[in-house]
């Protein structure tokens, strides 16, 4: 079952007040990015792991991973203008790996997500790999509608990493390409092209995205 995980790090740090990218910033003894990498160069099965970065950020990025990650090898990849466009990049630079059988899953993760942990990486692979995609689930209970009205108690939240079998994940962002189609995330783009299932994979609050200051302060606390 070998695998590609494809970690996008080229979002900003608006929200979290960061003067530059908020993957960037420190959490404990290395950087918010680092953990994810670390957790996928960790995998047996994972043969590539691919950092999707800002144009003009390639130097920044390997240089704060480069402390940390002990003769491995990653690939940092320049993003797009888009979500859509920054995975479409990496599946590019995947493609000979994947045409060849060499990749047979691609996970894809938001690198602003630095607590998955590896064995949220491993259970959604296998999950791909049996089914087709995986998605991480959490269950949101208590949230309201904009008229004040509670919501169905059943409601999940998606997270990443989101991971999809490889050839037809590639296949998807080539139709997407010569339809000018731009999703909002991976799995939206398999399900428009696709008809392969998605599994949800249980996952956990754990798995929080760093979106404000006080976010670093809870990921500390739970590391």
């Amino acid at each position: 079952m070998p695998a590609a995980v494809v970690i996008l790090a080229a979002g900003a740090g608006q929200r979290v007040g960061a003067g530059s990218n908020k993957v960037l910033l420190p959490l404990g003894d290395r950087p918010v990015l680092a953990w994810s990498v670390l957790d996928a160069l960790a995998l047996a099965d994972v043969r590539r792991v691919l950092v999707v970065v800002r144009p003009g950020e390639h130097d920044l990025v390997a240089g704060a991973l480069g402390p940390h990650l002990g003769g491995s090898e990653v690939v940092v990849v320049e993003g797009g203008a888009s979500r859509h466009a920054s995975e479409w990049n990496a599946l590019r630079a995947l493609r000979p790996e994947i045409a060849s059988g060499a990749i047979d899953v691609v996970a894809i993760h938001d690198g602003a997500r630095p607590l998955a942990g590896a064995a949220l990486f491993e259970a959604t692979i296998a999950a791909a790999h049996e089914h087709g995609g995986a998605i991480p689930c959490v269950r949101l209970p208590g949230l309201l509608a904009l008229d004040g009205h509670e919501l169905p108690a059943e409601l999940d939240g998606v997270q990443t990493p989101q991971a999809f079998r490889a050839p037809e994940l590639l296949a998807a962002y080539e139709r997407a390409e010569a339809d000018g189609f731009d999703g909002t995330d991976t799995a939206g783009c398999w399900a428009r092209y696709c008809d392969l299932p998605v599994a949800a994979v249980p996952s956990s609050p754990r798995n929080l995205k760093i979106t404000f200051p006080e976010d670093l302060d809870l990921a500390l606390r739970l590391t």
